[in-house]
């Protein structure tokens, strides 16, 4: 399988939420996750394991959203991919209680793919959009 066919099969059997269990057929034992949290990098190793515990915890706050690729580029060993998630409000998100509204995520990352399996990525997501469809949500349902 070519890097892109992994990362696109990752996305569309695991991140997409359909078998987030399947995720050790696109993992590595220990994938580096590179983030931006408050414009502080950090990095974190997951297993696949854990990655299957993020999509379901993304499923209890989101319920089944959907997943749509916008962009998809290849050159080499790195997949870039640039995704749109949309969700229903249903768990607690950050403090702020279900609303039962929308809520969009845009994110990108560029995954390294190593014989056949992601072994590292560096993820960006707009975590201040979200906050403020969360308040603006909040302010909604508050009427």
């Amino acid at each position: 399988m070519t890097p892109e066919h992994v990362v696109r099969q990752f996305f569309e059997q695991v991140r997409s939420g359909k078998h987030p269990d399947f995720a050790n057929q696109f993992m590595a034992e220990q994938v580096l996750a590179h983030q931006i949290e408050s414009e502080e990098e950090q990095t974190v190793s997951r297993t696949p394991k854990d990655y299957a515990d993020h999509v379901v915890e993304m499923m209890d706050a989101y319920g089944h959203f959907s997943l749509e690729i916008q962009e998809c580029l290849a050159a080499g060993d790195k997949v870039y991919v640039r995704w749109k998630q949309t969700g229903t409000h249903v768990g607690e998100v950050n403090g702020y209680q279900p609303s039962g509204l929308p809520v969009i995520q845009l994110a990108s990352a560029v995954y390294r793919v190593e014989n056949e399996k992601i072994a590292e990525y560096w993820i960006q997501i707009d975590r201040e959009g979200i906050q403020k469809q969360l308040e603006y949500n909040k302010s909604r349902t508050d009427s």
